[in-house]
């Protein structure tokens, strides 16, 4: 009797933080649009120079300075590194770039995506097959993404950047053998010497907008280390403590909350190729979502028996 229960114990021990995770990351627009008047590259900037010492820190403290520092020493996981940390780069500054230009339904389209981008993914470089169902709900996004070239070609490459850029950076991290936050330790530590140039000359510029320029700004940019650190760490600790395909159903709570928000708070119009599409993709997703839960069904019986 105790059998069944045993796979189910992780996956509620690790929710909580995957809701945590996904719901910090789901409501981050509404503290970026605090710096809309910041130029998108000195936010970034500033988000990864202030990434870097928090990493540390929380490194330091769960004993994994050692990794990061092995880590700095392999060539080919700095090789490796060094391309994820150019990639989650653009998705950050395309990502801060929707939310000023309030595109953000945009966004949040980018990211349903991001799940069909990973299966593509996985069959091309991993070797890994398409389910006939997933296969479906592959075609169908594909549609989806037909209908806005036809009728929101404005917004479709902040959509396709967000999502390739991520599944591909999701791609080189599933491969390098290195944590997530010693990962992301790394690749902010690859990225500063630009950062914290380009940080130097908004600071030296002086328009009086960014850092430097008031107390509040000054405290929000540095706050944005946190909102990129924390969720990650979340994000770790839920990944370890429940299944990646129960994970999987989670992950949509983020775009969910940025597509409400860009809807009823940020009062973005709705176009009816971008109405058309989401109907594809949520469609999509209830097929990919449908295989997923049987395939889990199917090993849960499995184990069982």
């Amino acid at each position: 009797m105790t059998s069944p229960a045993a796979p189910a114990e992780p996956q509620q021990r690790g929710l909580p933080f995957a809701l945590a995770a996904y719901g910090i990351w789901g409501f981050v627009p509404l503290f970026f649009k605090l710096l809309e008047d910041v130029p998108p590259v000195e936010v970034l900037a500033q988000r990864i120079v202030w990434s870097l010492p928090l990493c540390l820190v929380i490194m330091a403290f769960r004993r994994q300075i050692g990794e990061y520092l092995a880590a700095l020493k392999d060539w080919r996981v700095l090789r490796l590194l060094l391309a994820s940390s150019v990639l989650i780069a653009l998705n950050w500054l395309v990502y801060i770039h929707a939310i000023f230009t309030d595109h953000v339904l945009a966004a949040s389209l980018g990211y349903y995506l991001n799940p069909l981008v990973n299966v593509l993914l996985g069959m091309m470089f991993l070797g890994e097959r398409l389910s006939r169902l997933q296969a479906v709900a592959v075609a169908i996004a594909a549609v989806g993404v037909a209908i806005l070239l036809a009728g929101a070609l404005d917004t479709l490459w902040i959509s396709l950047t967000l999502a390739l850029s991520f599944g591909t950076y999701g791609l080189i991290r599933k491969v390098v053998p290195v944590g997530s936050l010693p990962g992301l330790a790394i690749e902010t530590t690859l990225l500063l010497p630009v950062s914290a140039a380009a940080a130097g000359y908004y600071v030296w510029v002086g328009d009086g907008r960014g850092f430097a320029s008031g107390a509040e700004v000054s405290w929000l940019l540095a706050a944005a280390g946190v909102v990129t650190a924390v969720p990650l760490l979340l994000f770790a600790t839920a990944a370890r403590r429940m299944s990646y395909a129960a994970l999987g159903f989670v992950q949509y709570l983020a775009p969910s909350i940025a597509f409400l928000l860009g809807l009823f708070v940020f009062h973005e119009p709705l176009k009816p190729a971008q109405l058309f599409c989401f109907l594809l993709i949520w469609t999509s997703i209830a097929v990919f979502s449908f295989d997923m839960w049987r395939k889990m069904r199917a090993e849960r019986m499995v184990a069982v028996a």
